[in-house]
């Protein structure tokens, strides 16, 4: 049985959901969790001298998990011997030892490092002829069925729903087939083949039909970004359109989720609908605006009415009537609002997001991409610097991986043209440029880019980078190129956060002496770039806490091009004039490698500068609706307290 500490939720309380679901405080604490229970099926097995069968997953959600269990066979003894194994999908076409393979993933993470017997472990073939898939996959069924079903079915879930490869559309009774990818799962997944036209089209998937009969289904979800498919698939309908709902008639299933999965369930999301709570002034914040704008009305044309008839008569008793709880949120969301994120000096600032002194402050923006402190808060970024503040901004790593091929043969050309024109005898630079392009030419999907190309994308981001800075009108010693050790592995899969890393961004800190530091709270995908710069700064302040320029040190975080924060978190909400939109546009701009192109798009098909204007147009928006001040756009910051 899965259990959670922070997870306590009774039957009642979990009444709009039609799935057991169990919330960890983290991927990590629910990955060991996991692993334990499969380790007790093993073990159980074998005291009956029987083969335990397991389904397994590939992608982020189970790299946790695998670990895990390697962890427990080499310090605690756990033997893989009595394990089978049936993994969920390959992609179609592929070579079992590219980069990309599901076969050279299991292999790496999980398979060579335990003591399951080589004939143990079964996943689909990507090298077949599309002839010979039909009868494969009807053997790989009867395969299982000899065995007597499977045990245990480990899933992750897509971002449209999808288990295994079985995509919107699939059939509860489907069986183990080719199928064509979604769009939306090859766009998830471009980033490990270096863009969208590099990634397959089609895999081989374990049908939805087997996935049911397992015995038992364990789905993990990690990170906000799967916080709106896990709702649907936990509290909508059963529908084809999103599969993993498919799992809500299966007898024994459970959701494994981190919180912030968890995050938009009812009885996490808005909890007052499920049982008797606190009122606390978050939790009121957060549902009175959820209410204004569920209704569409301004916060302050609420009534009792409203309240009543949307499970808030609670709060309505606590502290109504309408009208005074209305006029105190209102305030509260108003007071977020300024046009002075580093503070107005000589001000009143009881109300106001951020001290008035000292009134010209040393502000540190932390950027874990050359671009993402003008894409995230650009405008905020160039009033900070208008409004004679000391700032410095600080690239955490190269971002080098995200240039194209040839771009960086482009940028070789021009060294060796300027050369040329210039008379400046350079042999090196034409060595690197006939090694860049011996290299490109001939180079495979995903194989990782020598010395001398991963040298030259990071010079051109370094450059756009500086660019940008200069713009807003830094001097070249206010800009800090970090490059931190985790991310220079010259692929998509980044080393640990180390101790290196941490003291990089504490001895920055250290030098600077920030009042105020400016950070990527981005934790959509916990496995990215942005999560592991952010907790190397979140280490580094707690680590530095005790000193006494901390101590009036404030830590705001921004989110990036994707997302935004939720309007009842706000603390800070900086607006924009049309010009200054303008302004930030052309900041974004100076990042032509990132444009026309991108490498890693993700699943949105407007450029970097379109999703940053629209983004911070909607959070202004969300203001407009809710009866406050019509700005153009606005840019949203949380405080981060340590």
């Amino acid at each position: 049985m899965l259990k959670s500490k922070i997870d306590q939720a009774t039957d009642f309380e979990k009444r709009f959901e039609n799935i057991d679901t169990v919330v960890f405080e983290n991927a990590t604490e629910a990955s060991k969790a996991v692993a334990q229970q499969i380790a007790t099926i093993i073990k159980s097995k074998q005291e009956k001298n029987e083969s335990c069968v397991l389904g397994l997953a590939t992608g982020s959600s189970p790299k946790g998990l695998y670990a895990e269990l390697v962890r427990l066979h080499k310090e605690e003894g756990l033997s893989f011997k009595n394990v089978i194994t049936f993994n969920l999908d390959e992609y179609y076409p592929m070579e079992p030892d590219s980069i990309n393979s599901y076969v050279r993933f299991m292999k790496e993470l999980l398979l060579d490092h335990v003591d399951i017997l080589p004939e143990n472990y079964n996943i689909p073939d990507g090298t077949l002829s599309k002839t010979e898939i039909a009868r494969y996959c009807a053997t790989y069924e009867e395969k299982i069925e000899s065995l007597g079903g499977i045990d245990l079915q480990i899933l992750g879930i897509g971002g449209n729903g999808h288990i295994g490869f079985n995509e919107s559309g699939s059939l509860q009774n489907s069986k183990t087939r080719l199928v064509a990818l979604d769009h939306i799962t090859r766009v998830a997944a471009s980033k490990d083949f270096s863009g969208l036209n590099n990634t397959p089209r089609t895999a081989i998937t374990l049908g939805v039909k087997k996935i049911m009969e397992a015995k038992q289904v364990i789905l993990m979800a990690w990170g906000e970004g799967k916080s709106n498919i896990v709702k649907a698939s936990a509290e909508g309908t059963v529908t084809n359109q999103v599969p993993a709902s498919f799992l809500q008639e299966h007898n024994n299933a459970v959701f494994v989720l981190d919180k912030e999965a968890a995050s938009k369930l009812t009885r996490i999301n808005r909890p007052w609908l499920v049982s008797t709570i606190d009122w606390t002034e978050q939790l009121t914040r957060k549902a009175v605006l959820g209410l204004a704008l569920d209704l569409k009305k301004p916060i302050l044309m609420l009534t009792d009415a409203d309240y009543i008839e949307n499970g808030m008569s609670d709060l309505l008793a606590d502290s109504g009537p309408a009208y005074d709880i209305n006029i105190k949120i209102f305030n509260n969301l108003q007071n977020t609002i300024t046009g002075w994120p580093g503070g107005k000096p000589n001000a009143e600032d009881i109300n106001r997001p951020e001290r008035a002194e000292p009134a010209r402050k040393r502000v540190l923006i932390f950027s874990p991409h050359p671009d993402d402190d003008i894409i995230s808060m650009g405008g905020t970024f160039m009033r900070l610097q208008q409004q004679g503040h000391e700032v410095h901004v600080a690239y955490q790593t190269s971002g080098n991986i995200a240039v194209a091929d040839d771009e960086a043969l482009r940028f070789a050309r021009f060294v060796c043209d300027y050369n040329d024109k210039f008379s400046i005898k350079s042999p090196e630079a034409e060595q690197i440029y006939k090694n860049a392009t011996a290299f490109l030419k001939n180079k495979k999907n995903s194989e990782i880019d020598i010395p001398e190309v991963r040298y030259l994308k990071g010079l051109i981001r370094k450059g756009e980078a500086r660019s940008t800075s200069n713009f807003v009108g830094l001097t070249d010693d206010k800009i800090h190129f970090m490059e931190l050790p985790f991310y220079e592995t010259g692929t998509i899969e980044k080393k640990p956060l180390g101790p290196e890393d941490i003291q990089l961004t504490m001895d920055l800190i250290e030098k600077i002496k920030p009042h105020q530091i400016y950070a990527a709270g981005d934790l959509a995908d916990p496995h990215g770039t942005h999560k592991v710069c952010l907790d190397a700064i979140f280490t580094a302040v707690k680590n530095l806490k005790s000193k006494d320029y901390m101590k009036d040190c404030w830590v705001w975080l921004y989110r990036g091009a994707w997302q935004e924060w939720g309007i009842d978190e706000v603390e800070m909400a900086v607006p924009m004039s049309p010009d200054q939109v303008l302004a930030k546009r052309h900041g974004i701009f100076k990042h032509q490698s990132q444009k026309d192109g991108v490498v890693f798009q993700g699943s949105d098909a407007r450029e970097f500068w379109q999703r940053a204007e629209d983004r911070n147009k909607e959070t202004a928006e969300l203001y407009i609706q809710l009866g406050l001040s019509n700005y153009a756009a606005m840019e949203a910051f949380v405080r981060w307290h340590y």
